[in-house]
């Protein structure tokens, strides 16, 4: 067998030659440079689809190097390695398409592993090509690599590092899982009677459970990190209208109405992106909560609400309100909804997005408050400050 093509950019030379002999010993045909420039010129010269490289370094950094090796070649796959504790970075590479993260001082063990999960991200991205043009893998095949992302999911380092982790979230992995394996269905129907477009929705199915798995990961990687709100100047009711715009097509899908009551506050200074998610997780929430009513003659809204209130002190608040007339809280949920991994929707919650709603909202000095009757619906208030 043809040794794996492996390239390793770091500017200690000590690190280049252990791990080099190291990751020789197992088979890999390693490539060094002591720059990201030289790595990045050695990469543009042969067949590497292996790259790990540090992050910290002289001129170009390893973020960079990411950014240049996915844009020669996106199905490479690059593993970064960062100092201990650095979660900035860790979710900043990971967002920029990393396949991997792992911090020093480095351990073998720890690299092989997410050396062998690019590897199989790899051969994930070879197999696509042959669905989509040629139609010719198997069923046996593809069944394969949806044991291999549930491999990945549940061997995540970080994942690992949070608690109760796997057993929190059972419920929600085992939806996703059933999902794959549904989209794993109909390739095989499409394969077997040539469909290409039942083929084309198994493996959109296939995708976008993909993304749920990567998008939950970086949930967790969020909602570990301890952060300062990255405050810019905004507005409000422009933030509120923007979520209305995404939620509109799903209300008008589920027949629920949004209802608008808001007032211009002004500006505020506040990390926009953190507040939007919020919103958007509220939102989200409010839509569910009519979706899961039982009663569906019932005619349904979700009210967003924006106000200026004092507080007793004398210093004035925003007031973000997102209301909804669906299912409502039992006094066990009510009790229970700031709870890590406890979700109102079963199978199809990660029992998070509260809890990082909260945490966003506190992170902004302001308070996260509810009320909820069952079966009448379900109002949130978020009070901040306007800086």
């Amino acid at each position: 067998m043809q040794p794996k093509r492996l390239l390793l950019i770091d500017d200690e030379r000590p690190i280049l030659e252990v791990l080099g002999i190291s990751l020789s010993s197992e088979g890999y045909e390693v490539l060094t440079a002591e720059s990201g420039q030289k790595g990045l010129e050695i990469f543009g010269q042969g067949d590497i689809k292996l790259v790990v490289t540090d992050i910290r370094m002289p001129g170009m950094d390893g973020i960079e190097v990411l950014r240049q090796v996915k844009a020669l070649d996106q199905e490479a796959e690059v593993i970064v390695i960062t100092g201990h504790g650095d979660m900035e970075s860790a979710i900043a590479v990971l967002r920029q398409g990393a396949s991997d993260f792992i911090t020093k001082p480095i351990r073998e063990e720890a690299l092989l592993l997410a050396l062998q999960r690019a590897e199989r991200k790899i051969e994930m991205s070879q197999l696509l090509k042959q669905y989509t043009s040629g139609l010719e893998e198997k069923v046996s095949e593809y069944r394969r690599e949806l044991e291999l992302a549930q491999e990945e999911l549940l061997r995540r380092e970080r994942l690992a590092t949070i608690g109760e982790t796997v057993a929190g979230l059972a419920h929600y992995i085992k939806n996703i899982l059933n999902a794959l394996k549904g989209g794993a269905y109909k390739v095989n129907s499409a394969l077997t009677k040539a469909d290409q477009a039942l083929l084309r929705e198994g493996w959109s199915m296939v995708q976008r459970n993909i993304e749920r798995i990567s998008q939950l990961a970086l949930d967790l990687l969020d909602f570990s990190k301890e952060r300062v709100p990255e405050r810019t100047l905004c507005r409000p009711l422009e933030l509120v209208q923007e979520v209305v715009g995404i939620l509109q097509s799903t209300a008008e899908e589920q027949g629920v109405k949004i209802l608008c009551r808001m007032e211009d506050v002004g500006e505020a200074q506040w990390d926009r992106k953190g507040i939007h998610r919020v919103l958007l997780n509220l939102g989200t929430n409010a839509l569910d909560a009519c979706r899961f009513h039982p009663d569906r003659e019932r005619s349904f809204w979700v009210e967003f609400g924006l106000a200026l209130e004092k507080a007793p002190s004398g210093q004035e608040r925003i007031l973000l309100e997102v209301s909804d007339n669906g299912c409502g809280m039992d006094q066990e949920a009510k009790e229970k909804v700031f709870s890590r991994f406890f979700s109102t929707k079963g199978g199809q919650g990660t029992g998070l997005g509260l809890l990082l709603t909260r945490k966003i909202v506190e992170e902004h000095g302001g308070s996260l408050s509810f009320e909820s009757l069952e079966g009448e619906g379900t109002s949130f208030k978020v009070l901040l400050p306007r800086t």
